[in-house]
Parts: structure tokens; sequence; C-alpha cells
């Protein structure tokens, strides 16, 4: 083997080793021993799913009950990975990954409805990882799946306005719980409250 062939094989080994310890980093892992922190919903889902919860919770800075309440929201509280959106978007999974969002992360909607809900958490870690260390409460972390532009926002912000954006109010003109013609962060939260509050019911506790 010549000395270029000898460096190029060189090369291609430490670009094989940076990847696996890049890959390593940032998937969730699972501890040796089983976590006994109990959950909002966490007797919904398997122990291998909550384990991974945990960490990605931790590795975003965030509370997992938040993460786990809006996943229960966005999957009719299937926490399916196939679970589709009854309007027709085709929304798909545990945070309801749009096509192109799915897309975006090297992946299909179809890919993530064969996935097991596990594994599809390597995604929702992915989809969240830009917003590590901003999610600070619950509305955070859902303005991160519903509105980015609203990820530390406070609750009066106003997502959609009659006004300014007819289609973009007229399709989500069921919030506005008080129909003044805006669409604020806080009205926006009302269900996403309801499940974490019906997640931390001892019978949905894990």
């Amino acid at each position: 083997m010549g000395i270029i062939d000898q460096i190029r094989a060189l090369l291609n080994q430490v670009e094989l080793e940076l990847e696996n310890t890049q890959e390593e980093e940032t998937s969730p892992q699972v501890p040796s021993e089983p976590s006994d922190i109990a959950i909002a919903w966490g007797s919904k889902v398997s122990p291998l799913f909550k384990e991974r919860l945990l960490w990605i919770a931790n590795a975003l800075g965030c509370h997992p009950n938040y993460l786990m309440a809006c996943m229960a929201w966005e999957s009719g509280e299937t926490f399916s990975p196939s679970v589709k959106n009854a309007a027709g978007s085709g929304a798909t999974g545990l945070i309801q990954f749009m096509p192109a969002t799915a897309r975006g992360l090297g992946t299909t909607t179809a890919a993530l409805a064969k996935m097991t809900a596990e594994d599809q958490l390597n995604y929702v870690y992915k989809y969240f990882r830009p917003y590590a260390g901003k999610l600070r409460n619950l509305g955070d972390i859902y303005m991160a799946i519903l509105w980015p532009k609203g990820v530390g926002q406070p609750d009066h912000y106003v997502l959609f306005d009659k006004k300014k954006w007819p289609t973009g109010y007229r399709q989500n003109s069921g919030i506005d719980t008080n129909k003044d013609g805006l669409v604020t962060r806080a009205e926006c939260l009302v269900k996403v409250n309801e499940k974490l509050a019906k997640g931390l019911r001892p019978e949905n506790l894990g």
C-alpha cells in the first residue's frame, strides 16, 4: 500500500470514529439502572420510552412533564408513532411532524410512522435540539411545535391576528376563547395545560 493509500485509509478511519462518537453524543442514551422518577403520562409508555424521554429532557434543559404533556396533546394521548392529524394535514407521530419538517430532519412521515415510539424519540430530540436551553416552561415547548416565533414570548403574545392575517386566524379561530379576533399564546396553551394536569393524575403517573 502506497503512502497516499495509507493516509486515505487513516482519514477514513478517523472520520468513521468521529461519526460514531457524534452519534453516541446526540442520541438518547438509556441509563444502566431504570429511573424511579414518576413523570406525567409515564404509565402510558414503556420503561424504555420513559428513560429516553428523561435523557432528552435533561439534554434540552427542560422539564420531562412538559414534553410528555405536549406529546399527549399532539398524539391524542396515544403516544403512537403513526397517529395522523385528523384534519388531513399529513402531520404524523408524537409531535405531529409535518412532511416538510420530517424531510428537514432527514426522514419522511411514512418512515416515522413505521418506527417504534421509542425510536421516533430520536427525531423528537433532533427537532427540539436547536431550542436547547430556551425551553423554560410548557409554553416554550409547545410553541416550538406550533409556532416557533412564540418561544420565549409572554403569554399575551399574539400568534394570529384576524385583521393582519385572516387566513391564519380562520384556521385557528377555535382557539380564540374570548372571540376578540386575536389568538394569543395563552389561549393556545389551554388544552396543553389540561393534558399536563391529566397526566399528573395518579392513574397516569409512572
